[in-house]
């Protein structure tokens, strides 16, 4: 597995595999992709011996990004890098694409916190399981795009 930037090329894949799992996620379009990638710090393809499993979006702390969820933990944390959106392919699951991400982005990303939310209401199991494992603890709860939210964060080892 590795993390390349987006391209261009990669749009389809990526703007497909968000709609496929757009009830987890927020709506992406082709224009809102560029906005993202552009303010991103990291916009990457999870790219699995050439073949597109997936990928990846965050953004660190005093980015210009405008969601809602990236401006509550900014009005209350400083120095974090926050995961906007993961997804793996559905060829791609349950081989430790996760893992292998989740270990390259918080040894990367330069922050002292890892920020995120997974959906409550209605529950996604799986990825709060997984990030209970990941050692990320709930800072709070709120409503999002119509759904209820935890709001993790998980204390990184020293930049």
């Amino acid at each position: 597995m590795r993390l390349r930037p987006i391209s261009l090329a990669d749009h389809g894949e990526v703007l497909a595999l968000n709609e496929r799992n757009v009830e987890l996620l927020a709506p992406l379009d082709e224009d809102r992709l560029v906005q993202l990638v552009g303010l991103a710090d990291t916009g990457h393809v999870i790219d699995v011996d050439g073949a597109f499993a997936g990928f990846v979006i965050t953004f660190a702390s005093g980015s210009a990004y405008d969601g809602e969820n990236f401006g509550w933990f900014g009005d209350r944390f400083d120095d974090f890098c926050y995961l906007d959106r993961v997804v793996i392919h559905e060829d791609f699951r349950r081989r430790g694409l996760g893992s292998q991400v989740y270990d390259e982005l918080e040894s990367t990303c330069g922050r002292s916190l890892f920020a995120l939310e997974v959906n409550l209401d209605p529950p996604n199991d799986a990825s709060l399981a997984f990030h209970h494992a990941r050692r990320f603890v709930e800072v709070g709860q709120r409503v999002s795009s119509g759904h209820l939210v935890s709001m993790f964060l998980k204390t990184l080892p020293s930049a």
